[in-house]
């Protein structure tokens, strides 16, 4: 079995455990706010992620070389997470997704002010394409644009903004501060907040949510084994798989049936974000290539995105950094 294959399959397992971690999230979130859900998934989230870093020969302390952007991403990734929870909770499946695979569609156009990239005609006609997928699937005029809808579009936003910020400081910051800080924030702000709604959660549900972070870390560590082990071109459109498991649990769990618009509109949206990834993967084409260094999915906020200091130092060699 070539690498690639490999990485293919693994990044197929991988976005299928994500899959189940945001069945989870949207069980949980018919009866528990986003803030005490976001507070204990991350809660039991820690001691997997303390094991991760202990075994990270190239952590060191916790004083970020970049502050400022470093202060920015984790406030994205607080956003995103909350963001991210809410709409999974109160939209179907399939539409939710249809709406966050546009974050390579944001990336590309981030990447230009941020990056300095340069994004011809040929990437801007698929983000523009993409777009108008964007517009299928919420069709504004036609149907009521909801708080859901309004939630995931300020998720791929927040996100997308995350990615791009450790493409430009991944050269200098370490795991340790990309992975802690966010989770850190997460814990004293949600925990903060969770008052304001906070619900008794009897022992399954506990044990769905612990279920919820442990199902977040394997999926994060087959997507890491994924993207060391294939290409990024090949690896990246596994995550588009998310739409056939989203049909098959919105049917058999919360009893949804996808509409035509949904799934002609996250057609072109997913085929307007494969051209871009493999536009990328072109040599000559792509200085930085936001997309496929993001390896990224909307954050849901119990675990952020890990890459080894390796790849950062690799991934922002291409492009500016600080």
């Amino acid at each position: 079995m070539s690498p690639n294959t490999r990485g293919a399959i693994l990044g197929l397992l991988g976005f299928g455990i994500f899959s189940i971690h945001d069945v989870i999230v949207k069980y949980l979130g018919a009866t528990y706010s986003p803030f005490q859900l976001l507070f204990f998934s991350v809660m039991f989230a820690f001691p997997m992620i303390s094991f991760m870093l202990v075994r990270d020969s190239l952590a060191d302390t916790m004083r970020p070389h970049h502050p400022w952007w470093t202060a920015l991403r984790t406030v994205s990734l607080l956003i995103s997470g909350g963001c991210g929870f809410y709409a999974f909770s109160v939209l179907p499946l399939t539409q939710t997704y249809s709406i966050m695979f546009a974050v390579p569609l944001v990336i590309t156009l981030l990447a230009i002010p941020m990056l300095g990239e340069k994004v011809g005609l040929h990437r801007g006609g698929a983000v523009l394409i993409g777009l108008v997928g964007v517009l299928i699937v919420v069709r504004p005029g036609a149907s009521e644009f909801t708080s859901g809808h309004a939630a995931a579009f300020v998720a791929v936003f927040f996100s997308s903004l995350a990615s791009v910020i450790v493409r430009r400081v991944g050269k200098e910051e370490r795991n340790l501060v990309l992975l802690m800080f966010p989770m850190l924030a997460s814990f004293v702000v949600m925990g903060a907040l969770m008052p304001l709604d906070y619900k008794p959660m009897p022992l399954n549900d506990l044990v769905a949510i612990a279920a919820l972070s442990v199902l977040g870390f394997v999926a994060l560590n087959f997507m890491i084994t994924a993207y060391q082990t294939g290409e990024a071109a090949v690896v990246a459109p596994m995550q588009y798989s998310q739409m056939l498991w989203a049909t098959l649990y919105g049917f058999l769990i919360f009893s949804e049936t996808p509409e035509r618009h949904t799934l002609l509109g996250a057609a072109v949206i997913i085929a307007s974000g494969l051209y871009i990834v493999f536009r990328e993967s072109r040599k000559n084409v792509s200085d930085n290539t936001p997309v496929l260094r993001a390896r990224s999915r909307v954050t849901t906020g119990t675990l952020p995105n890990r890459r080894s200091d390796a790849e950062n130092r690799d991934a922002s060699d291409q492009g500016p950094s600080g």
